[in-house]
């Protein structure tokens, strides 16, 4: 099976992962030709799907499904249209991205839902979170604990052209689960716990049974569900929420295939969600019997002589990455490693039959890594507020 993927940078490289384990063929089209997610394809296209629509087409037609690793409306648009004329699936839904993409109506379909989700500001008081509404990731967003912080956070948000969103600050621990929807009913996957760096981006996922306590893991997958045929999925989403003292908290929903989670779920439980994605499109079921193991998914830069844990953000600055298994102990590694080199990055895969066995692997990888380089420190930041 061909899988076209539109967009080569952090969801196209994801996606490339999980073709490759799911026995898929994958062709990243993307108008950048040094896009990250070219080099680890099977195949790969340039074309700017927007200038070259026709190109873009024909393109399509040789796939047997097409997924979109981009955000960009204009070309998630131009997709839903082209794919309906090509008649082939498109493992993507529009209509449910449009609530999700604007977090004013992703917490109004969450009120009306019941959803658990944090207080609006004033009434919270401080600390809270100003976000805009319609940006991804960590972009905009601010950690405010007084009336000056919020002040200049609204400025960021406005400098974005976007509608601030001010909520309580949740603290506990970051988690996410992934659903997949068929426009009636939906399925909710795997709890991950979702690890911030000091710019408040995702560094680390980890995947293992034992991520909430069962009741509440419980109640993640019924929350999952219940958003998802509350908002009509057909296609597949992530929940993202704070495990808090007093229970969870959901901060927002992504219809669109997460970067960073389905590959860590792949690693420990053998679960490939993209599979699960094309066979829900093609109205199967895929079989597959989820196994109980962990898996630790992280980025590091090496600048210099340090080694840092980093972000999403700035692993995507990868050039020319290629897939290696076994990369100084870590199971799996996606790199663009040379000797000698001055900075490169890798997202490494530690495996284990539970997580201090993956944490053993990941303390050799960083042993491994400084003693190759000649490294002189090691570097993990974490966020001021947490």
């Amino acid at each position: 099976m061909i899988i076209g993927i539109v967009g080569g940078i952090l969801q196209g490289m994801e996606a490339v992962y999980l073709c490759k384990h799911a026995g898929y063929t994958s062709l990243v089209i993307d108008k950048n030709p040094k896009a990250p997610a070219m080099y680890l394809a099977d195949r790969s296209e340039t074309c700017d799907v927007l200038k070259e629509p026709e190109r873009a087409k024909q393109i399509f037609s040789e796939c047997d499904a097409v997924l979109p690793a981009v955000e960009d409306l204009e070309v998630l648009e131009f997709l839903d249209s082209a794919m309906k004329e090509v008649g082939k699936p498109f493992l993507f839904d529009l209509e449910s991205y449009r609530t999700s993409c604007s977090k004013e109506k992703s917490n109004e379909l969450m009120a009306r839902l019941g959803t658990p989700i944090p207080q609006p500001w004033p009434e919270c008081g401080f600390p809270i979170i100003v976000k805009p509404s319609s940006q991804s990731g960590s972009i905009g967003v601010s950690a405010v604990k007084n009336e000056e912080q919020r002040l200049r956070a609204l400025e960021k948000v406005a400098k974005l052209n976007d509608t601030p969103i001010q909520q309580e600050f949740v603290s506990g621990k970051s988690v996410s689960i992934e659903v997949i929807g068929n426009g009636k009913t939906a399925k909710a996957y795997v709890t991950t716990e979702v690890v911030l760096d000091s710019n408040y981006d995702c560094k680390q996922v980890v995947c293992s049974s034992n991520i909430l306590p069962e009741k509440d893991d419980k109640e993640f997958v019924e929350i999952g569900k219940a958003l998802g045929e509350g908002i009509g999925l057909k296609a597949l989403m992530d929940v993202e929420a704070i495990y808090t003292k007093k229970g969870l908290r959901v901060l927002e929903i992504d219809a669109r295939i997460p970067s960073q989670t389905p590959a860590c779920i792949c690693a420990a439980t053998g679960i490939n969600l993209l599979e699960e994605l094309v066979c829900s499109k093609l109205g199967k079921e895929s079989g597959k019997v989820r196994k109980d193991g962990c898996a630790i998914y992280e980025h590091y830069v090496i600048r210099g002589s340090a080694l840092y844990t980093c972000g999403e953000k700035e692993f995507s600055h990868v050039e020319a990455p290629e897939y290696i298994k076994d990369f100084w102990g870590a199971d799996e590694a996606i790199t663009d490693f040379k000797t000698g080199k001055y900075e490169w990055r890798a997202t490494v895969i530690f495996t284990g039959k539970d997580y201090q066995d993956a944490v053993h692997k990941k303390k050799q990888f960083i042993k491994n890594a400084m003693d190759n380089c000649e490294l002189e420190e090691y570097i993990d930041r974490t966020p001021e507020m947490v």
